[in-house]
């Protein structure tokens, strides 16, 4: 789908002219105050007048708060019959078209150069993943006859069929994207991707050398036939098949030589001229095989089944089980082949007759394969070929507390809740900080932690460490289970424990998901709790790229159910109801339920009604059944989804009130965030929930109420401007279809709210560029 770039904005994609006016209560539709140019900081009083800030707490008189489990009222009716068949949107499909997204940007023109390049890469790891997991997932489903029907109503064959036709046409699209524009482009900047026969002599001759020298030493050549059986193929290596011929008896061998993968994949052989790999192997395979006539090369890469299963009742160790685990997945089945178009049928009849895979398997593409490695080149030293420069800054509420060095995080807390938002906000000033600071105050008697992933070299693990070595008494949850995380997190494990941590792995058969850090400090005869409840990881490097919330307090009640929550996780507690929190796999569903039929209670009586929800995806059929009823009823319903979204918008008689909207851009949208009118004195949740099955049922997971009025008032505004119809985004149609809106009916850029909160934290610090 090319029209990314002339994409025209519509008229609310044929929603009901209503349907804004109920949205915003006075609003002028067509219009959205200046002030939204600032980001969370806008005045409130501009928002008023716009009639769009009604519902924000910081604008109403007076707050109520509710006790968690209240509510659930609401769904009693003529919205409550039976809703109808199809309703739900085929997951597997809708992952393949948030690839596109990815795919539109590396398409778009207006999208810097290099930027373009590593959303290439992006599209391309992504699709590794998804066959690793997802499609392999399913296909294992099938074998063993236990797969069924899909919510969407498809027959898992069916969904196999869906993913092996789409994803042929979204890599021949990919393809073309890399070879006809994005190469050619780098070209006319001086960064040349280029392949052998396009080298000059003398380049040539320099990488005969290199090759002698570096490359031949650990490249492994192996044959097949009677004596030497066809080799095991590690999923995503890169490969040559080679095809020769012995001059002597006149009979033609198969071989495979594995492209190394501790190499550079792109040789500069002259500044800025990048030659594959894989190129200067194949050019050099006469001295792999001396005495042999080399007939053909093709290149082929295969992707394998790399789920885990750990069957954690039966695992005395889950540490020792999982690493066993781990050893498994490398050879697990294959379900994708990918090969060079060229490739010899006679070739490419041996690779899918001893890989065991079949035709529908094998993605024919032209070179180069495995385009992840154009993160290299997204990465080269050309800023004007990139998005403009970031340095995020120290947030303001905790830069005011100056100390004799770095500020007081702990005094601020004592002061104020802070409300940080990543990347705009600096983690390493903000939760690195927080967790450095509690690990060397003498007065910090205990630290509670969770790691779901972190970095290689990561400070917070440091601290930890730390903090334990001086007497303090440290619990650290580590998510060992963490999708292609495992072997860093077991590492991580091992090191914490020996440096006296205390690590456990959480409950068994559930993933631990939620952020949290508990601080427990002496001050004078009491005890004090600090905590972190966010969206995102403990992880500094992503946090530069990632846009994530977390909430950082003093408030006793959420340090109380922070202590309650870690008892339960370390020891035998069974404690399901909390303060301030909503936990899955108790009460998370049940929670977001309850206040979306209290919504529609609120607008039958007439009073101030919506839902706003900000996830990575939306597929949990309870959830999206509960959105359906509250839009039967009148509520407006916005989406703002990253990802994957099985809910069907704008549906006449069923979901006419909802719109769904996806972000994407420089930064990974990665938070989730909840927000309900309720009657006028809103309610806002942030936490580590996705709306899907594994995080409601099968992980534990967080959300905190967020009760400081500005702080709800900041949320509630950015969610507005999230899925206005003013702010670039794809808008999802009731067929499932995603059009991207990037520019208005006059082909001006709408507004990027990314760049938009990028300029108000530039403004804030009194210059324009960082």
């Amino acid at each position: 789908m090319s029209q990314s770039s002339s994409a025209k904005a519509n008229d609310h994609s044929g929603r009901p002219l209503g349907f804004i006016a109920a949205h915003r209560p006075n609003a002028d539709a067509s219009a959205l105050p200046p002030d939204l140019e600032s980001g969370l900081d806008a005045n409130p009083e501009t928002f008023e007048d716009y009639g769009i800030y009604q519902g924000c707490a910081a604008y109403e008189n007076g707050h109520r708060e509710h006790e968690n489990g209240e509510g659930g009222e609401g769904f009693a009716g003529p919205e409550a019959e039976a809703l109808p068949e199809g309703r739900f949107l085929d997951r597997e499909r809708s992952w393949l078209a948030f690839n596109e997204r990815v795919l539109e940007l590396a398409e778009d023109p207006a999208t810097p150069l290099l930027e373009r390049a590593n959303f290439l890469a992006i599209f391309a790891s992504n699709l590794d993943e998804f066959f690793m997991v997802r499609v392999a997932g399913l296909k294992r489903r099938i074998a063993t006859g236990v797969a069924t029907r899909s919510a969407s109503g498809l027959q898992p064959r069916e969904v196999l069929e869906l993913i092996w036709t789409r994803s042929r046409e979204l890599m021949a699209r990919h393809a073309a994207c890399y070879q006809q524009e994005v190469a050619s482009e780098l070209a006319e900047r001086d960064i040349h991707l280029i392949r052998w026969p396009e080298l000059t002599e003398k380049e040539q001759g320099r990488l005969f050398t290199l090759f002698r020298q570096q490359i031949f030493p650990v490249l492994t050549p192996l044959a097949v036939d009677p004596a030497h059986p066809f080799p095991y193929i590690s999923g995503l290596s890169l490969n040559l098949a080679v095809v020769v011929r012995n001059p002597v008896s006149g009979h033609d061998h198969f071989a495979r030589v594995k492209v190394p993968p501790l190499l550079s994949r792109f040789l500069e052989v002259s500044p800025q001229r990048y030659v594959p790999l894989e190129d200067v192997i194949a050019a050099h395979l006469e001295e792999l095989f001396p005495g042999m006539e080399v007939l053909a090369h093709h290149m082929f890469r295969v992707t394998r089944n790399e789920d885990l299963e750990v069957e954690e009742d039966d695992a005395e160790n889950l540490l020792q089980a999982l690493e066993k685990e781990l050893m498994r997945r490398r050879f697990g089945p294959p379900v994708r082949l990918e090969v060079e178009e060229t490739i010899d049928p006679y070739v490419l009849d041996l690779l899918v007759r001893e890989l065991k895979i079949s035709d529908a398997e094998v993605y024919p593409l032209p070179g180069p394969l495995d385009l992840t490695a154009l993160f290299d080149i997204g990465s080269l030293d050309r800023p004007e070929l990139k998005y403009p420069k970031f340095v995020a800054g120290t947030h303001r509420d905790l830069a005011e507390v100056e100390s004799a060095s770095a500020p007081d995080i702990f005094a601020a807390l004592r002061e104020r809740d802070v409300l940080l938002h990543h990347p705009y906000d600096s983690f390493s000033t903000s939760v690195q900080a927080f967790l450095e600071q509690a690990a060397a105050d003498p007065d910090v008697l205990a630290i509670k932690q969770t790691l779901y992933r972190t970095s290689g070299d990561s400070p917070i693990v440091d601290a930890l460490i730390d903090a334990a070595e001086s007497g303090k008494q440290v619990l650290v949850l580590v998510e060992i289970k963490a999708r292609f995380d495992e072997q860093a997190n077991i590492k991580w494990a091992r090191k914490l424990e020996e440096a006296g941590c205390h690590v456990v792995y959480g409950l068994v058969g559930l993933k631990t998901h939620c952020k949290l850090s508990l601080v427990v400090r002496q001050e004078g005869e009491t005890l004090r709790r600090y905590s972190h409840v966010g969206t995102g990881n403990y992880h500094p490097k992503t946090a530069r790229l990632y846009e994530d919330f977390g909430l950082l307090t003093a408030d006793p009640q959420v340090g109380a159910d922070l202590s309650d929550l870690f008892n339960r996780l370390s020891g035998y507690s069974r404690r399901e109801t909390y303060r301030r929190l909503l936990v899955a796999p108790k009460s998370l569903r049940d929670g977001l339920i309850s206040r979306i039929g209290k919504e529609v209670a609120h607008h039958r009586a007439g009073r101030p009604a919506y839902i706003r929800i900000k996830v990575n995806s939306m597929v949990d059929e309870a959830v999206i059944d509960a959105l359906y009823q509250a839009s039967r009823a009148g509520v407006p319903v916005d989406v703002w989804v990253r990802g994957i979204c099985a809910l069907r918008p704008g549906v006449v008689g069923l979901s006419e009130n909802i719109r769904v909207r996806s972000v994407l851009g420089r930064f990974l949208e990665h938070s989730r965030v909840f927000a309900f009118g309720n009657g006028g004195e809103p309610e806002v949740w942030l936490g580590s929930a996705d709306m899907m099955h594994r995080n409601l049922d099968r992980r534990i997971e967080t959300l905190v109420r967020v009760t400081d009025p500005g702080h709800r008032a900041s949320l509630s505004r950015l969610m507005q401007v999230g899925v206005s119809d003013h702010t670039a985004s794809w808008h999802l149609g009731p067929d499932g279809n995603w059009t991207r809106h990037a520019t208005d009916a006059d082909g001006q850029p709408l507004r990027n709210v990314q760049e938009m909160l990028i300029d108000a934290r530039r403004r804030r610090r009194g210059s324009a560029t960082p």
